[in-house]
């Protein structure tokens, strides 16, 4: 998981605000498996939406606790029933965001 300040925080959240998720939980819970979906493509995208559906067993809290003792994948907010979740791109050819972000 990567600390990151206030202000690369704020900046990712702008970017993700007219994202639609393209993750979510349901009923059937979170897996390994799941959260190596998530992390192949955050590869790609560096940010992602994830949606807790209303039929999960599960809190968002615990959602954002998951990932993060799983992967490491930045939690970078909740706002109801979405997390946004931030992971810098490994092959240089994906990573606009994360350039973006060490500048900050």
């Amino acid at each position: 998981m990567i600390q990151l300040s206030g202000k690369q925080k704020r900046f990712l959240r702008s970017q993700a605000n007219t994202m639609n998720p393209i993750f979510s939980v349901g009923k059937n819970g979170m897996t390994q498996t799941w959260v190596d979906e998530i992390v192949v493509a955050l590869n790609k995208r560096e940010l992602v939406k994830v949606n807790v559906q209303q039929s999960a067993d599960v809190t968002v809290k615990e959602v954002a606790q998951y990932i993060e003792d799983h992967s490491n994948i930045t939690v970078v907010q909740t706002i109801g029933k979405t997390l946004v979740l931030y992971l810098p791109a490994i092959n240089p050819k994906y990573a606009k965001l994360s350039l973006l972000v060490n500048d900050l």
